[in-house]
């Protein structure tokens, strides 16, 4: 995140949510790689276009996507958190402002992405490529995988924009709070015994009060487990100006532009250590028994190796 300082323009974000409607969520979970990619697709390709239309900004925008499978209780709840720069480029590499709103309507918004994430799930379909377990199974017959298809055309897909972040240093903070964010950190369990867990949740209904929740603990592992996401997954991803082949041209471009600053990334060239030791506050080299002799580095494995 340090690193992707440097990447952010002096000029406002708005931060977007892209939810799935319940009914195909059995179906996500069960193809999570394909369906996951395919939430940041279809968001990718609805901002993208939409932008690029002169009914709404008419310019190129930039903007990353987080992913996240939880809701406050631990059920299965997959949803995109976007935040979107509040402005972009044009065709003729001029600057264009957004106003304080977000420049597209959230009714088209989740009109455009319901459209993008269905055709492209249709394709997947009809190339086989899509796998079905359980309850699911019924959708391997094409009646009801087109009934399913038309009940959730029929439904308003819940998108939303939240408060616009207070600066560009309030993104990086968002992005290093969120990166390696888990579905529940420890904190948030309060009672365990043999039988059950006991965890905290926001009750977003009633104001965001903090309820307990008691659960079995076969019910707590079912649900904390069903979050775990594909090995190898890349939860953060650029695009558009903030993609990585924009970096160098386009977004020099829009910071000069917009006469932002360019942020120094705090821990460039140092080493792990050195990292450690300014994060903690201390020298993390300092013998913790007699506070005087130094640690040093005698050998180092690469990650998942043994000794």
């Amino acid at each position: 995140m340090d690193k992707r300082s440097q990447d952010i323009l002096h000029a406002p974000y708005f931060h977007v949510v892209f939810t799935m409607p319940q009914e195909l969520q059995i179906l996500i979970y069960h193809n999570q790689e394909l369906l996951y990619n395919l939430m940041y697709k279809a968001v990718a390709q609805t901002l993208l276009e939409l932008a690029a239309d002169d009914n709404y900004l008419g310019a190129q925008i930039g903007f990353f996507s987080l992913f996240h499978t939880w809701a406050q209780d631990l059920h299965y709840h997959p949803h995109i958190h976007t935040v979107v720069l509040a402005g972009g480029l044009t065709k003729k590499n001029q600057w264009r402002s957004a106003n304080k709103k977000f420049f597209i309507p959230v009714k088209v918004l989740s009109k455009k992405f319901r459209g993008k994430f269905l055709h492209h799930l249709k394709q997947y379909y009809h190339q086989n490529l899509l796998a079905f377990y359980g309850d699911a199974q019924q959708y391997q017959n094409p009646k009801p995988f087109q009934a399913l298809l038309d009940q959730c055309y029929r439904k308003n897909w819940y998108s939303y924009t939240k408060r616009t972040f207070s600066g560009p240093l309030a993104v990086v903070k968002y992005l290093g709070r969120y990166t390696h964010r888990i579905a529940l950190f420890n904190s948030r369990i309060v009672a365990m015994d043999g039988n059950t867990v006991t965890i905290t949740v926001k009750d977003r209904k009633h104001n965001n009060q903090t309820k307990k929740l008691t659960l079995t603990g076969i019910e707590f592992l079912r649900r904390f487990f069903m979050h775990v996401l594909p090995k190898g997954f890349v939860k953060i991803r650029y695009y558009g100006l903030l993609s990585n082949r924009n970096k160098q041209t386009k977004l020099a471009l829009c910071r000069k532009l917009t006469g932002s600053p360019l942020y120094q990334a705090k821990f460039e060239g140092l080493t792990t250590t050195e990292i450690l030791s300014i994060l903690t506050g201390k020298d993390v080299t300092l013998c913790p028994v007699c506070a005087k002799g130094k640690l040093k580095l005698v050998y180092s494995f690469f990650q998942g190796s043994s000794p």
